[in-house]
């Protein structure tokens, strides 16, 4: 089940104990309103790094997947078939 994600009016960032203390425990970003509207983002440092971690390694498989090459559908199941067939 996905947690959602903590949404905090402007005005509460004066207390930024308690903030930073929130930002550690939720282990997720929370969203920051102003005048009812999102307006920024706080989270962890942890939760930062990890984001970064997530983003680093989905942008390596984009570009891996462009070195496969393209191999037609038709060529690749005759294949497949003539290898494996029974």
């Amino acid at each position: 089940m996905k947690v959602l994600p903590k949404v905090l009016p402007i005005n509460e960032l004066k207390n930024t104990a308690n903030i930073s203390r929130l930002c550690k425990e939720s282990n997720q970003p929370i969203i920051i309103t102003k005048n009812g509207y999102s307006d920024m983002i706080m989270m962890s440092v942890q939760v930062y790094e990890e984001l970064l971690i997530k983003l680093q390694v989905a942008n390596k498989i984009n570009e891996s997947l462009k070195d496969i090459p393209a191999i037609k559908s038709e060529l690749f199941f005759f294949k497949m078939k003539s290898k494996y067939r029974e």
